[in-house]
């Protein structure tokens, strides 16, 4: 039934597919794109990464999360890399670390080698995915900032670990699509998983947004679907990129509006129209660095020890006026430490804490200013 609805997919558009490989960091690396009629080579166009979840492939996803439509319209390149096969033989991402894959050095390369082979905007490169293809697109929002505009995850969060270690250096946009019912990446997070909350408060922090959504209620076009979604944006206050949110109410691990009906899937609105909708608002050009972020971003190098053992030391580089919060947490989550510094330099002390990786998290203003880990000794 599969083959069959790829090969009807594919009769019902005549635009060119490429399906090839290349070798980097000597991995052969596998790939699709989608090229629209509309692309002659006379013209700078953006490129859409469209990254699949753990255990599919890129022809899946191409067929899933279903842009082509929307880039025959548009006029973007479709580009559906593949991960590396674990240990399991399952393709992935390696956004948690388990093996010595390194995705983002892969994604930096495959960008450049796509740009040799086709004329890409450089001011409009996205990312989006699928539950590992989203934490992924996550990852490339942290550390490929310099290529990549703005970011869209479906079904994905961000490493519990990692979300503390991400630091861009300037606003990025950032759409999430997630069911509260998500059965394989909870709604609510778990010990690997960052919650969808958090996510979204981390990156509208980060983008300095007001901290008030607008709120919408989407109309319950397909009540047969089982669920509902509700339309979260935070408005951009002092930098261009906003952050939106669709909470899909008891929706599962699925692609709102795809083709196949998987689990509980919401039919009321479409999730690859309403991310290119989000993405085609941005440049990269106009995406500069906030003046909150540029004062802060060297703050993880200004404490220290690290690793500790009884006492850290904390320099702000400036007097806080209305103090800064200092929160230490344990790797569930839990606040195990609060206080607030005035000075420009203070001393903690840490000597009641056992030995052990902990988080931190610097804030000012109910801004937060700057995230690590600490390793306590």
């Amino acid at each position: 039934m599969f083959f069959f609805l790829v090969l009807l997919q594919q009769s019902l558009f005549s635009q060119e597919y490429v399906y090839d490989s290349l070798v980097i960091d000597g991995l052969n690396r596998k790939y699709r794109l989608y090229i629209p009629d509309s692309y002659d080579g006379s013209q700078a166009v953006p490129l859409l990464l469209n990254l699949h979840g753990y255990g599919s492939n890129s022809l899946e996803q191409m067929l899933y999360a279903d842009f082509r439509g929307i880039a025959d319209t548009a006029g973007f390149i479709i580009a559906c890399p593949e991960g590396v096969p674990d240990l399991l033989g399952s393709l992935s991402w390696n956004t948690f670390g388990l093996s010595t894959v390194d995705d983002i050095g892969f994604f930096n390369q495959f960008i450049e080698f796509i740009s040799g082979q086709y004329f890409i905007n450089q001011d409009r490169i996205y990312s989006t995915g699928m539950s590992n293809g989203g934490f992924m697109s996550y990852d490339l929002a942290c550390g490929l900032n310099n290529k990549i505009t703005a970011v869209a995850s479906v079904t994905g969060s961000m490493n519990v670990i990692k979300i503390n270690d991400c630091f861009p250096g300037r606003p990025v946009p950032v759409m999430q699509i997630h069911g509260t019912a998500d059965a394989t990446v909870p709604y609510i997070g778990n010990l690997a998983f960052s919650p969808i909350d958090t996510v979204v408060r981390f990156w509208y922090q980060l983008n300095e947004c007001f901290p008030v959504p607008e709120v919408a209620e989407l109309p319950d076009i397909n009540p047969n679907d089982n669920c509902t979604a509700t339309h979260f944006v935070w408005q951009a206050q002092g930098t261009a990129a906003t952050v939106e949110l669709y909470k899909i109410n008891g929706g599962g691990h699925t692609w709102p509006g795809a083709i196949i009906n998987l689990n509980v899937t919401n039919m009321d609105f479409s999730a690859s129209s309403e991310i290119w909708r989000f993405f085609s608002q941005y440049k990269l050009s106009d995406l500069q660095e906030p003046a909150k972020i540029d004062k802060y971003k060297q703050l993880e190098t200004l404490l220290y020890p690290n690793p500790a053992y009884n006492l850290i030391n904390i320099d702000l580089g400036y007097e806080p006026k209305n103090g800064v919060t200092i929160n230490l947490f344990d790797l569930s989550g839990r606040i195990i430490m609060n206080s607030l510094q005035y000075e420009k330099l203070a001393t903690h002390s840490i000597s009641k804490l056992p030995p052990g990786i902990y988080l931190y998290e610097l804030s000012e203003d109910n801004q937060s200013l700057s995230r690590g880990k600490l390793i306590v000794q």
